[in-house]
């Protein structure tokens, strides 16, 4: 990134600040509402991205927001061991860069763009 000019820094600042703002409601919500479904906050191509990138199968019924947030955690190295608590923002982002690009594939091949 060449953040030489105010313009440049601005632009950066306002991507990362949604980015981040994504991270920490998919952080909070996995929290507070563990239960809800979890295609309210992920697109199908997300949640499928995911399980193939975590080698488990697809559940037959829609995972909650929960199961999903701490999936992606751990493809950002999240251990989930049983006394680990909730994945943090850090793994959360790392496993969302990584799901990003696994969801774009299906996209690119159906012909649609972000």
């Amino acid at each position: 990134m060449q953040l030489g000019a105010i313009d440049r820094l601005e632009r950066a600042l306002a991507l990362f600040m949604v980015v981040g703002w994504r991270i920490t409601y998919l952080m909070r919500k996995g929290r507070t509402c563990p239960d809800l479904d979890a295609t309210l906050f992920f697109d199908a191509d997300e949640i499928h991205g995911a399980y193939l990138l975590a080698k488990k199968k697809l559940p037959a019924k829609t995972p909650s927001v929960n199961e999903v947030v701490r999936l992606i955690a751990q493809i950002g190295g999240f251990l989930a061991r049983k006394g680990d608590g909730e994945p943090g923002a850090k793994t959360i982002w790392r496993g969302l860069d990584r799901v990003q690009t696994a969801a774009q594939t299906p996209r690119a091949l159906r012909g649609e763009s972000d």
